[in-house]
């Protein structure tokens, strides 16, 4: 599994910055973010409560949890490697697109008609979305130790965590896309490692 995601993440990081390293915002892009965004307003809580998991506190109390529930102090140990090397992945991924940060700011200035939910920021970078990064990262060690039904459960949150940031309004979807890609290689190394 860590293989794999190391694999997988590292193609979705690729496709996000190849299309994020452009003088504007794809047409696609825009298309599936207003898609998503425009969706009824009813859907903000069923999507705020799992955005929590990628709050830094949130998401890293949640994996440690997990790690408890498993027994696994090399789990708990992955997390808090993951908790870390999520600053670190979002620093350099803002350094390698800083010639686009005009153009890759948070939809609110980028995306005309935006609607923005909750306490979400109208400016400022939006490559990649850290809460994106941290809960597939946690997730990928986390999961690498889950079995059973139990297994698939916290793909789903990272799922409706993803969707959720472009439904609040806070990223567009090659913003998530990086958040995803670099979530799944940080938590593949990590989980080859520990």
């Amino acid at each position: 599994m860590p293989l794999t995601a190391i694999v997988v993440g590292a193609l979705m990081l690729a496709i996000a910055v190849a299309g994020a390293m452009r003088p504007a915002l794809p047409a696609a892009e825009t298309t599936v973010f207003h898609a998503i965004n425009g969706l009824p307003g009813w859907l903000y809580w069923p999507f705020w409560v799992p955005m929590q998991l990628g709050n830094l506190v949130v998401g890293a109390a949640a994996g440690l949890i997990a790690a408890w529930l498993l027994g696994s102090w090399p789990t708990a140990l992955a997390v808090l490697l993951a908790v870390a090397g999520k600053r670190v992945a979002e620093r350099l991924l803002r350094q390698r697109l800083a010639p686009w940060h005009a153009v890759r700011q948070r939809p609110g200035t980028s995306e005309p008609g935006a609607i923005l939910r909750g306490d979400v920021p109208s400016e400022g970078p939006s490559f990649p979305s850290g809460h994106v990064v941290l809960v597939a990262a946690v997730v990928c060690v986390v999961s690498d130790e889950a079995v059973g039904p139990y297994a698939l459960l916290p793909w789903l949150a990272v799922v409706l965590v993803a969707v959720g940031r472009i439904y609040v309004g806070a990223h567009n979807p090659l913003d998530v896309l990086a958040g995803l890609g670099a979530g799944l290689v940080l938590g593949g190394a990590i989980a080859l490692l520990t």
